[in-house]
């Protein structure tokens, strides 16, 4: 049954089996149509606004995605300000009062909109209650221009969500320009460049939400040029920051900056709204957005993120010069950056299809604007809008991500921090959520507002644009939209003792440049060395048996009904095992129901079932399957 499909009265009065990738516990109450597309907002109520506008070469934008009411004052907590209450462009030569022209109004926003997420929601969706740092941290958050009221609006989300404060007084938030200075800050985003404002808000918000403890650091650049944007980066790690979120992006560039190669420093970047290669924009790229390509960075996906799944985020349905659409999670191969080691010991690396190219996104967090979280910012918009605001996009992503690594300790003594993840992937693979649904590749449909879904099937996205390569089709293991996949819990952000890779920073860590066209090896002289492909067996294509699936609706099946099929590419000695979902001591974990079960496999689909009369009550389960000398792969399904 789709996670998405309405139950019927008689599916109600029974247990139900439902396959899943992850339940984040939201509460929030839903409207008929957004109930039943799994979305907490309903989508033909609202359209998308992208905060910055599309970059000129040398330039960034800004990455975040805004939910606009087609009818503002038709939502609640919303109230039209008069005239003599706004505080900018007070004399902007529109009719004076009297002259029969309407007067333009502020509408703000006064409470949260309802069902948009908040911290408390990320925190549980992604296993990060009541975690704090084991040493203090610090994020910083680079962003361009100033945001003249960043502090107050984060008081104000603290005070709303019930958090501890941030502010310069008790030594939590600092705020400061490219050079390190508090003085002058850049030009005001609020009177140059508005969508910035409310950019620096939803990472200074986002980032104190996740990790609480954390120290924010926020460096302004004068404006969003690569270079002052590059300087403000290399002021970030001068003052201390052990955690960077970079919420925007550009054009990938012919040389990977030094401002982003910071050996144990964890740097986020977010891979882009506009989907696999920028499709969705009137310039596709040939290659993912830079800086997100720098092998140096943990590139971070989008995803949708509902009470019953965690998916691709794609709302593609662009019309060239007429966009129906609100995007989709960016990605793709660079032309000129390698993969890193990590990525090219992937066992399923080859089905990515970007040869020994970097492949963007390493993970990813929430990023579709209709499941997006609550901002408050008091900076007008263009469309004289304040207060709060629901705000997507991989913007959202890149300081959820980046306040886990806080969480997690930061880099913990690992020169590129994303090799952790990888690492976890293969050794620990329940340390993250598998995304194993959806595609960010390309849809020329219309945009369903009801369902705020593309118009296109998930293989038409993909054949259309990577043809169902991996690069843009999400599946089991590594996928370029998900990359290892979303959080769960801290776990994969620390560095595995089975991986060995501790804090070294010699040639096998470091990501090196692109290879050599001619010999597939680094260039002369390159710190990384590109490692020799090696046959490993690899599970694919698991899932339970149909007869299983029948079986375990009914009520306590037996351990035995478990039937599962695979594809293994060779033959291998293979451990199956069980968990179930438990909370032990306030936390959530997975713990081990029956003794893993050994078998021989052949290579080719098959199909095999556990061994065992014991009951399995309610509940969620995880089977995973790991080969000798192969990466473990899962699946998680829930009865009753």
């Amino acid at each position: 049954m789709s996670a998405n499909t309405p139950k019927t009265s008689a599916a109600r009065q029974r247990p139900r089996l439902l396959l899943v990738l992850l339940c984040g516990c939201l509460g929030a109450a839903l409207s008929p149509a957004a109930a039943s597309a799994g979305v907490p907002l309903n989508p033909s109520d609202y359209e998308v606004g992208a905060l910055c506008g599309n970059p000129s070469p040398g330039y960034a934008g800004c990455f975040g995605l805004r939910l606009m009411a087609k009818d503002p004052l038709s939502m609640p907590a919303v109230r039209l300000l008069s005239r003599s209450n706004r505080n900018d462009r007070a004399d902007s030569g529109s009719a004076a009062e009297g002259s029969g022209t309407a007067q333009p109004q502020t509408i703000e926003t006064t409470e949260p909109v309802k069902g948009s997420r908040t911290p408390a929601n990320l925190l549980s969706a992604y296993g990060l209650s009541g975690i704090s740092p084991p040493s203090p941290q610090t994020i910083a958050l680079v962003d361009a221009f100033d945001d003249v009221n960043a502090e107050a609006d984060l008081a104000v989300f603290d005070e709303r969500f019930g958090l501890p404060a941030c502010t310069t007084a008790n030594g939590c938030f600092r705020k400061v320009n490219q050079s390190g200075d508090v003085a002058p800050l850049p030009v005001s985003s609020g009177k140059l460049e508005r969508g910035w404002a409310q950019e620096i808000a939803t990472d200074v918000e986002v980032a104190h939400g996740v990790c609480q403890s954390c120290r924010i650091l926020l460096v302004e650049a004068k404006s969003n040029s690569n270079n002052n944007l590059y300087t403000a980066e290399r002021t970030a790690v001068a003052l201390g920051a052990t955690v960077i979120s970079n919420s925007w992006g550009g054009e990938e560039t012919s040389g990977d900056s030094v401002a982003f190669d910071h050996p144990g420093v964890v740097i986020t970047a977010s891979s882009g709204d506009n989907g696999y290669l920028d499709w969705f924009s009137n310039a596709p790229a040939t290659a993912a957005n830079y800086p997100a390509s720098s092998p140096h960075v943990v590139a971070v996906g989008g995803t949708r993120l509902t009470s019953k799944s965690e998916t691709v985020w794609n709302d593609g349905g662009f019309i060239k010069s007429k966009p129906e659409g609100a995007g989709a999670g960016g990605g793709g191969c660079s032309t000129h950056f390698a993969a890193p080691i990590w990525q090219q010991n992937l066992p399923d690396w080859s089905a990515v299809a970007c040869g020994a190219r970097r492949a963007v996104a390493d993970v990813s967090a929430d990023g579709d604007p209709f499941t997006g979280v609550a901002v408050y910012d008091s900076t007008e918009t263009p469309e004289e809008e304040k207060g709060w605001a629901t705000i997507g996009g991989t913007s959202v992503a890149s300081p959820i991500v980046a306040a886990t690594f806080g969480l997690a300790g930061g880099a913990n003594g690992v020169a590129y921090p994303a090799r952790t993840l990888y690492e976890n992937e293969s050794l620990n693979p329940a340390s993250l959520h598998d995304v194993t649904l959806g595609s960010n590749g390309e849809c020329h449909k219309p945009f369903e507002w009801e369902t705020a879904s593309t118009g296109c099937t998930v293989a038409e996205e993909a054949d259309a644009s990577c043809t169902s390569h991996a690069i843009c089709l999400a599946g089991a293991g590594y996928d370029g939209p998900s990359g290892v996949g979303t959080p769960n819990g801290i776990a994969a952000f620390t560095p595995n003792p089975g991986a060995g890779s501790g804090g070294e920073t010699g040639p096998a860590t470091s990501p090196g440049p692109a290879p050599s066209a001619s010999t597939g090896t680094s260039a002369p002289g390159a710190p990384g060395v590109l490692a020799p492909p090696v046959r490993l067996p690899v599970v694919s294509a698991l899932s339970l048996t149909r007869r299983a699936i029948v079986a375990l609706n009914r009520h306590r099946p037996k351990l035995s009904k478990v039937g599962f099929a695979f594809t293994l590419n060779l033959p291998a000695r293979v451990r199956v095992s069980i968990a179930r979902r438990v909370r032990v001591h306030g936390r959530t974990q997975w713990k081990a129901i029956s003794s893993p079960l050994m078998i021989s496999a052949a290579s080719g689909a098959q199909t095999r079932s556990l061994i065992g009369h014991s009951t399995l009550a309610a509940g969620r389960y995880r089977l995973t399957l790991t080969p000798s000398s192969g990466a473990p792969r899962s699946i998680v399904f829930q009865i009753g």
